[in-house]
């Protein structure tokens, strides 16, 4: 009896419950399973996760095995769909990225990374200290809080007593009101 005979003996003895049949079908077919996902996909890592779903495809197909026939044609069969339905989804996901020559600069320390350091020029500072003065003290303290403090809704919530509802809603219209002041001043 050849190998492949000998796969089909054991998925037949699988099918009535051989959990050492099952074992040893499994060891014998991760060979061929790597071979026919290493024909399509080169990156090791991910041949091994297709490898993977390959083996739940036939755990949870292992009742539609005819013992009748061949295994190893109803185990390529397997193989070579969940590798093209993981390069499919390559592909879409391919079409989607961006590539990014340059990563944007960000900096560890909390200073850097706030309105209140030189990002600003003095200018600004004054013209967006007016447009806050100008806005009811409910939005201009969710403002301050989550937007110049950088405080999270909830350290805000407890800061100010509003609710984290309150405070969304009344960041929101600050923003909106503080947008449309520095638009009319011509500078957005």
């Amino acid at each position: 009896m050849d190998e492949e005979d000998q796969w089909s003996v054991w998925m037949g003895l699988a099918q009535n419950g051989e959990e050492a049949a099952y074992a040893n079908l499994l060891q014998a077919i991760l060979p061929r399973i790597r071979s026919i996902v290493g024909r399509r996909v080169n990156d090791p890592g991910r041949a091994e996760d297709i490898v993977q779903e390959v083996f739940l495809s036939v755990h949870k197909n292992r009742h539609t095995y005819d013992p009748k026939l061949k295994f190893a044609p109803w185990l390529h069969v397997i193989s070579e769909r969940r590798t093209i339905d993981f390069l499919r989804k390559l592909y879409r996901n391919n079409e989607r990225e961006v590539l990014v020559g340059e990563y944007p600069e960000t900096f560890m320390a909390g200073a850097a990374n706030t309105i209140e350091d030189e990002a600003l020029a003095f200018d600004d500072r004054d013209r967006l200290n007016a447009a806050l003065a100008l806005l009811p003290p409910g939005q201009r303290q969710a403002v301050e809080l989550l937007k110049l403090k950088e405080l999270s809704l909830k350290e805000a919530a407890e800061v100010s007593g509003m609710t984290v509802a309150s405070l969304k809603v009344s960041m929101h219209r600050g923003l909106k009101s503080l947008r449309a002041q520095m638009a009319e001043e011509g500078k957005p």
